[in-house]
């Protein structure tokens, strides 16, 4: 492959997730620090390896099921299997251990908005990835007038769709964490309703689009990113209303 092309891919990869950081960012009246920032993205997208790994290997136990008699019978039941565990909870998962290792007990943490927003950032970093390998075609001997048309339709599509689904799960998991510091007792309930609720939009966004039939396979998922977007927006508000984190 030429190096522009892989030049053109990394930038066309990145920079849905950098309109989307910035606009995030802008929420924050009291920005955070640059260095935790960065950090924060770069170990969501390294979190993209482990995940790889997990999911050829979940993937691969998938195909041995298709052969048990009550998977045959209900060849549904693999997809929904696919798109929201080895899919969605994988990938929701990892992107809060992303937050949680590197910022929870951090001294980058000091009110509850920061929560949603590492979240988002780590999201961001983590879609940036899959954008980039979604790139990668094994199409050649194109123009590159066309290359270029093909980069910024993909990269579009993605920025309204993949990526804004990353950000919006993984804030709405970062809002159920900012109340899990703000109900201690609460704090392990409302973290796996956080990790399931977001698992859950995930797989039905991907599931939807991958497995329903027209017009369902867009009528869903325009509903579900309309109904997460609404519903960020208000946890926004509501986060921005509770007191300051004294300890995590």
């Amino acid at each position: 492959m030429e190096y522009y092309r892989l030049i053109l891919y990394i930038i066309f990869g990145v920079l849905p997730s950098l309109t989307w950081l910035l606009y995030y960012l802008k929420k924050d009246l009291h920005p955070e620090p640059k260095r935790m920032i960065i950090k924060v993205f770069l170990y969501g997208a390294l979190a993209t390896v482990p995940v790889f790994f997990i999911q050829i290997g979940l993937s691969h136990l998938l195909s041995k099921l298709e052969t048990i008699a009550f998977f045959t019978e209900y060849p549904m039941a693999i997809e929904i299997l696919k798109w929201f565990f080895v899919i969605a909870l994988t990938e929701e998962l990892f992107k809060y251990l992303a937050v949680s290792t590197n910022v929870f007990g951090s001294w980058a943490l000091d009110e509850p908005l920061d929560i949603m927003l590492y979240m988002v950032v780590a999201a961001l970093g983590f879609a940036a990835v899959e954008n980039i390998l979604y790139l990668f075609s094994p199409i050649d001997n194109v123009s590159f007038t066309a290359i270029i048309q093909a980069a910024v339709i993909i990269s579009f599509i993605r920025f309204i769709g993949a990526t804004f689904l990353h950000t919006l799960c993984s804030a709405i998991l970062g809002y159920f964490a900012a109340l899990s510091f703000a109900k201690t007792q609460k704090r392990v309930v409302l973290t796996i309703t956080g990790i399931a609720l977001a698992t859950l939009l995930h797989g039905i966004y991907n599931f939807s689009i991958m497995t329903l039939e027209y017009p369902l396979n867009l009528v869903v998922p325009v509903a579900t990113i309309a109904g997460m977007a609404i519903f960020v927006t208000s946890d926004f508000n509501k986060i921005k209303g509770m007191k300051g984190i004294s300890k995590i």
